[in-house]
């Protein structure tokens, strides 16, 4: 064991993004995976023992015996805010990829992760082409009245919308707050805030701050979104394709780097990207 190494913990590590991390996490001179957790014992085949390290199915186990510096939590609904709590108390910093939290479970553990003076990262999309495609959209939405989101992902994924529209809906929502701030436009401000008139049937996809999202879950895809903008006689379009869950990786080491050095919890990678 070399102390010199981040050490990692993987959770759902049978899963897909799981098995995709413990690949790339063994390969990476920087860190050392030291515990995976699945399901069941059944899940650890050939990829995962290659990894070299302990297999846990309880949680607490693996924290109690293998104590990591970072846990990636690629879980579930179900069980992401049971573990996140556990690495908290055990002063173990947790890389959230799972979804199935809400805003008072991140002010919780942000507050919980200040008392420990440890970090936390929440992250719906740790692909750098997504973060900058949510980029993009804060950039138009100052310009652009009217907007909406498509996203369409593989037939496993359980949620809809995906954390990355949502994202995306708030983080347009957040920018138009600021330009309405900035112009002192009252008017501007709650026009933004309602969004287009549409009918309110399902047709219309999932509305939050005003800006519908659509979803799409076919087999074949993996992770894709556009961002479409209309305008007096024209229309923008942002789109990212994830065609591999390789895309999310790089994003995912820059996120256990960095979680060493900060306290408190960060929720979207590009809070720590620019």
């Amino acid at each position: 064991m070399n102390s010199s190494k981040i050490r990692v913990a993987i959770a759902g590590a049978a899963g897909k993004m799981g098995r995709e991390a413990v690949t790339t996490f063994t390969g990476n001179d920087q860190f050392e995976v030291v515990g995976l957790l699945v399901r069941e014992n059944g899940q650890a085949d050939a990829l995962l023992l290659s990894a070299g390290c302990p297999i846990f199915t309880n949680s607490d186990q693996l924290l109690t015996e293998v104590h990591p510096d970072i846990w990636i939590d690629f879980t579930d609904a179900e069980s992401v805010q049971r573990h996140v709590d556990a690495c908290i108390t055990f002063g173990v910093r947790p890389v959230i990829g799972a979804t199935g939290y809400g805003e008072d479970d991140l002010k919780r553990w942000d507050e919980a992760c200040r008392t420990q003076e440890i970090g936390a990262i929440a992250a719906p999309n740790f692909a750098l082409g997504a973060l900058l495609m949510i980029r993009f959209a804060k950039e138009a939405a100052r310009l652009f009245d009217s907007v909406e989101i498509i996203e369409l992902h593989h037939d496993g994924k359980k949620d809809a919308p995906s954390g990355t529209a949502k994202r995306t809906a708030a983080a347009i929502m957040q920018e138009r707050v600021e330009a309405a701030a900035e112009l002192g436009s009252r008017q501007q401000l709650a026009s933004f805030a309602t969004g287009q008139a549409h009918e309110e049937d399902g047709a219309r996809g999932y509305q939050l701050s005003g800006v519908p999202i659509h979803s799409i879950r076919l087999p074949g895809l993996v992770a894709h979104q556009e961002v479409i903008f209309g305008g007096s006689g024209e229309t923008l379009t942002i789109r990212h394709d994830s065609v591999s869950r390789t895309s999310f990786m790089q994003g995912l080491q820059i996120a256990c780097q960095r979680v060493m050095e900060i306290k408190g919890l960060v929720y979207g990678l590009e809070n720590l990207l620019w």
